[in-house]
């Protein structure tokens, strides 16, 4: 059996190559489809005693392109990021932003007052305010130890 010199950085190489093919699968297309995979967009939730915040990351889209709909349990948003066509005579775009549409269903730790919902959309974060039910607010759970 031959000896082989083993060389790590083509070793390293090899891995490169293929990671990078595993990514270029995951470019976003023109029509914002990403190997399948479609924009979704991240998510915080904070909790007070009176009220559930939500922030949700929603750069490059108007607030008239978002549907933002609130039941007791769950919140609901939908919109779609439109890809952005230009005409170039030379040369060529590579985009790794994710266009098209989406929806996410966030369900809530809490029931809350639909009805007292706010909005606000500042540089690319839809922050709500979703107050809780008095129900919520007053809730004291006891604890049974042993």
């Amino acid at each position: 059996m031959p000896l082989v010199r083993w060389e790590p950085f083509r070793e390293i190489e090899s891995l490169q190559r293929e990671m990078n093919r595993i990514f270029d699968a995951l470019t976003p297309t023109v029509e914002g489809r990403v190997g399948g995979l479609a924009f979704v967009p991240a998510a915080e939730m904070q909790e007070t005693p009176d009220a559930i915040y939500l922030k949700l990351e929603v750069p490059g889209m108007e607030p008239k392109d978002l549907d933002v709909q609130v039941t007791a349990e769950a919140v609901s948003i939908s919109g779609e990021r439109r890809f952005e066509k230009t005409d170039q005579e030379n040369g060529s775009t590579r985009s790794e932003f994710r266009y098209g549409k989406f929806q996410r269903v966030i369900p809530l730790p809490v029931r809350i007052q639909n009805q007292k919902v706010s909005a606000e959309y500042k540089n690319g974060i839809l922050t709500l305010v979703l107050p809780k039910a008095e129900e919520e607010k007053n809730r004291v759970v006891k604890v049974n130890i042993g």
